[in-house]
């Protein structure tokens, strides 16, 4: 298997936002992201941005509906025009979940499982991490690596 593109993990994700370029910083506020490229298309749309966290890139754009959705046949929409409902939960790894953690909070993010040791026995790991949802609905997952008997 050949590598990918330099400056690419082998997956990312993109997400969708009503307000992607509110978002945007809102997302480097409270997760620490960094804003590597954001394209903006008419009235200050986002097209395509590309944030960063290590090596990890997620890409946020606004929602596609309708005609803007039409080249794919699929609409693109934010939790928060589809009542809510999420079909994913991004999981990032950071190196004090708890400074994280709080640092999120401050900038409003809703806490939705506290910091806390998740232990799967002796012969596997151990993480100590928490959850939480963003202004738009969207769950993340943020966690620290805290025993990995493998490693």
């Amino acid at each position: 298997m050949k590598n990918p593109p330099k400056g690419w993990p082998r997956l990312s994700t993109s997400l969708f936002y009503r307000e992607a370029g509110k978002m945007i910083d809102w997302l480097c506020d409270a997760f620490a992201f960094a804003v590597k490229l954001k394209v903006e298309g008419d009235n200050g749309r986002i097209a395509h941005s590309e944030l960063t966290y290590g090596e990890a890139v997620i890409m946020v754009g606004d929602e596609r509906v309708g005609e803007a959705a039409a080249k794919w046949g699929v609409e693109r929409r934010s939790p928060l025009s589809v009542g809510g409902a999420n079909t994913q939960c991004i999981m990032i790894h950071v190196d004090d979940v708890d400074a994280h953690c709080a640092r999120a909070r401050a900038a409003g993010a809703k806490i939705v499982d506290e910091p806390a040791v998740h232990d799967y026995g002796e012969d596997y790991w151990a993480d100590r991490s928490y959850g939480a949802v963003d202004p738009e609905g969207h769950f993340w997952w943020f966690t620290q690596r805290i025993r990995d008997p493998r490693a």
